[in-house]
């Protein structure tokens, strides 16, 4: 019997915890390769698989990297504008897309601008490098650097930029933007006033989604950049074909630790807003 009462509460803990174990189950093995990087940036020799003991030597070792330390900048130099571009081309398809059903074209525009999101990115850095390589015998610009890096990381991340945006736009009230006519507002007004507070999130969702992208990039990068241009991913992958350097472990563990600031910073900043137009409605 206790045996038998046993079995039963197993099973009734498995039905209403299933879902919660396999989520827990799921974070723990796509996070399991993270701590172990984390941890071993704090080890104290070069022996990879045997923590020998706690150290700091390889942030050291990281601050006086210069090779390292330049890739991060330009990374983060590309991964700003290009973030900014692709929203804001993002932002335009997306509006194209929703607001106008039917115009000549639509169709291979819909398809050109989701291109780059079933294409291999080894296609789209090549096609871009001899795109590149022709408009530089052509007219003498552009140079193979960070205006070529950020041109490829732009065309991939609009694909994603316009994903995200049309999404909210398509789901968004037009009765709004109606009423905010009817009372006078001129179309400029409607769209800063109304649709703009209304897709801001989908706008910062999409601008962290296509800066992530870029700061990421290896393969368009490789194709793409010139003498003296390297992006981190470039100097880490680098590297990694030489031998592991635990300094890239700190500097994996830096960015882990940066962008998991931003994510939950984020993620507040969004439920205060929710909560707050909660308590608006229920005012209401």
């Amino acid at each position: 019997m206790k045996v038998g009462f046993n079995m039963r509460a197993l099973d009734y803990w498995l039905q209403r915890n299933m879902a919660r174990l396999w989520l827990g189950l799921v974070f723990l093995f796509l996070n399991i390769p993270l701590i172990f990087l984390i941890v071993f940036s704090f080890n104290s020799t070069r022996q990879d698989g045997v923590f020998t003991g706690f150290s700091l030597r390889w942030y050291q070792a990281l601050v006086d990297d210069s090779q390292l330390v330049a890739g991060f900048f330009l990374s983060l130099k590309v991964a700003l504008i290009t973030a900014c571009f692709s929203v804001l081309l993002g932002c335009f398809a997306a509006f194209v897309l929703v607001r106008y059903k039917r115009f000549s074209g639509r169709t291979l525009f819909y398809g050109m601008v989701n291109a780059p999101l079933v294409m291999p990115e080894v296609i789209i850095g090549l096609s871009l490098l001899l795109l590149s390589v022709a408009v530089q015998r052509a007219i003498g610009w552009p140079e193979r650097g960070v205006a070529t890096i950020v041109i490829g990381h732009t065309l991939l991340g609009m694909a994603y930029a316009t994903v995200v945006i049309k999404s909210r736009l398509a789901e968004m009230d037009l009765s709004l933007e109606d009423a905010a006519k009817d009372l006078g507002c001129r179309p400029v007004q409607v769209f800063f006033l109304v649709t703009l507070p209304c897709i801001t999130p989908a706008l910062v969702s999409a601008w962290l989604l296509t800066f992530t992208l870029s700061f990421d990039d290896v393969v368009i990068s490789e194709f793409l950049s010139g003498p003296g241009v390297t992006t981190l991913p470039q100097v880490i992958f680098s590297y990694a074909r030489r031998g592991l350097n635990p300094s890239v472990y700190a500097a994996a563990t830096l960015l882990i630790a940066t962008v998991s600031i931003g994510i939950i910073v984020y993620s507040l900043l969004m439920l205060r807003r929710q909560r707050r137009q909660r308590l608006e409605q229920q005012e209401k």
